[in-house]
């Protein structure tokens, strides 16, 4: 097991523009996964969803969720954090990693787009705190 402050761990979380999966548990107790774009937020994962999807459901009744993040081409490698979500609806935090989510993965010249876009009301923004890290960055070793 390792933790987000290991620097290749968090490396592997920054780089790119690697979509998460992340998984939850609808109401009936299905797993579900659905893809997320998601940033490195201090020692947490950050990403955004709507309070009335079905993540956003899911996460505000049962806050135990997981993120793997792959690399689909050799040396392939995951990192998997599993965690309790935090979340909020204040919309600075929420207007913040939209932002940053926005930058990430369309570029800084329409974070702010993506940010006004996303960061509204109806958002929520969900903080993944670590648990459990598991990772495995070279699976051709």
């Amino acid at each position: 097991m390792t933790s987000l402050a290991d620097p290749s761990v968090r490396k592997f979380l920054e780089e790119g523009t690697r979509t998460g999966h992340l998984g939850y548990t609808a109401s009936d107790g299905r797993p579900l996964v659905a893809p997320v774009w998601f940033v490195v937020d201090g020692d947490r994962i950050a990403f955004n969803t709507g309070a009335d999807t079905a993540k956003g459901k899911a996460i505000l009744r049962d806050g135990r969720i997981v993120l793997c993040v792959d690399l689909q081409e050799p040396p392939y490698a995951f990192v998997q954090v599993q965690g309790i979500a935090e979340v909020s609806e204040d919309p600075a935090e929420v207007h913040r990693i939209a932002t940053a989510c926005g930058g990430r993965y369309m570029g800084a010249d329409r974070a702010r787009e993506f940010g006004d876009r996303n960061g509204v009301p109806g958002e929520l923004v969900i903080w993944i705190n670590p648990t459990k890290v598991i990772a495995s960055l070279d699976a051709t070793a």
